[in-house]
C-alpha cells in the first residue's frame, strides 16, 4: 500500500492537472466560437460560388480545356493534408493521418513504392509525421495556424494549383477534419484537382439558368476556377481549425472529468490509509500499555 506522503503528492499532481485541463477547456471553447463564426460564414460563400461554377457549363469551352481540369495519367500525386499545430485534441490528428495512409494503401500504393507521393502538410503536426517516415514534404506550412488568414492559406493553394499546371502532380487530393459540432468531426477526402464534373447537375444547371457572359465564357473561367481552388483550400483549413477547438474543448472535458473522478478515488485511499496508519498505531500503544503493565 502506497505510503500517505505518496498518495498526498498524487492528490496535489491530479489537482494541478484538473485544473490546467479546465483552463485549457475554457480557451478552446472561447476560441471555437470564433472558428465556428468563421466557417459560419465562409460556406455559404464557397457553396454560392461553386454554383456560379456549375452554371456556367462546366470547364469546357470552345476554346479548349481550362488547365486545372486536365485528366492525365495519374504518376505523380499530391496530397494535401490538414492537421493542427499543437496536440492534446483526442484522435484530431491522428485520424487525419491515418485517412491519409489508408489513401495512399487503396489509390496510390504503386505512386508510393516509387517515390511519386508528396505531401503538403498544413499544420506542424501533420508536418512532422509525414516527414519522419519519409514523404517528400511539398512547401513548409507549419506557422499557418499562428496567423490564419486568407492569404497565409492562399500559398499553399497556389502552390499545388502551380504544381499540378506544370505537371510536378497529375492529381491532388484534400484530406480534413470537417466541422459538423463541438463532438463529432467528419474526415473529408476530396479531389481537389483535376477539377471533377458533374455533368447532372450541369445539365439542370443550363436547364434553369441563362447568362449572357461579357467578357467571354473562357476568360470568366480562367479568374473563377482559381479563386474558386484557393477557397476550397482555405474552407478546408477553416473548418479544420473550428474542428481542432471542438475536439480539443471535448478532450480536455473528458480529461477533467476523469480527473476528477481519479481525485475521488485518491482521496478515498488516502482516507483508508491515514485511517489504517492510526489504527496501527493505536494497537502499538495499547500493546506497549498492556507489556509495561506486566511488567510492573
Amino acid at each position: 500500500m502506497a505510503s500517505l506522503k505518496e498518495v498526498r503528492n498524487r492528490i496535489v499532481s491530479v489537482s494541478s492537472t484538473q485544473q490546467i485541463t479546465k483552463a485549457m477547456k475554457m480557451v478552446a471553447a472561447a476560441k471555437l466560437r470564433r472558428a465556428q463564426d468563421n466557417i459560419m460564414r465562409m460556406r455559404p460563400y464557397a457553396q454560392r460560388l461553386n454554383n456560379i461554377l456549375e452554371n456556367l457549363s462546366g470547364v469546357q469551352s470552345e476554346e479548349g480545356t481550362n488547365a486545372y481540369a486536365q485528366k492525365r495519367d495519374v504518376q505523380r500525386v499530391l496530397i494535401i493534408a490538414v492537421t493542427s499545430d499543437r496536440g492534446l485534441c483526442g484522435a484530431f490528428n491522428s485520424n487525419v493521418q491515418k485517412a491519409v495512409n489508408q489513401l495512399i494503401a487503396e489509390r496510390y500504393a504503386q505512386q508510393a513504392a516509387a517515390g511519386n507521393v508528396s505531401i503538403m502538410a498544413i499544420g506542424k503536426k501533420g508536418h512532422e509525421y509525414f516527414a519522419k517516415r519519409g514523404y517528400t514534404m511539398a512547401g513548409d506550412f507549419t506557422t499557418v495556424f499562428g496567423n490564419l488568414s486568407f492569404d497565409t492559406v492562399r500559398v499553399a493553394a497556389e502552390l499545388a494549383m502551380e504544381g499540378f499546371r506544370t505537371g510536378a502532380y497529375d492529381q491532388v487530393d484534400l484530406v480534413y477534419n470537417e466541422f459538423k459540432n463541438v463532438a463529432t468531426q467528419i474526415i473529408r477526402t476530396e479531389q481537389f484537382l483535376p477539377i471533377q464534373e458533374n455533368q447532372e447537375e450541369q445539365n439542370a444547371s443550363q436547364a434553369e439558368s441563362d447568362y449572357i457572359f461579357e467578357p467571354s465564357k473562357q476568360e470568366i473561367l480562367e479568374q473563377l476556377i482559381p479563386k474558386s481552388l484557393k477557397i476550397q483550400v482555405y474552407k478546408a483549413v477553416l473548418e479544420s481549425n473550428a474542428s481542432e477547438h471542438g475536439a480539443r474543448m471535448t478532450a480536455m472535458d473528458k480529461a477533467t472529468d476523469n480527473a476528477g473522478e481519479l481525485l475521488k478515488q485518491l482521496k478515498l485511499t488516502y482516507n483508508r490509509t491515514r485511517q489504517a496508519a492510526i489504527t496501527t498505531e493505536i494497537l502499538e500503544i495499547v500493546g506497549g500499555a498492556e507489556a509495561l503493565a506486566a511488567g510492573k
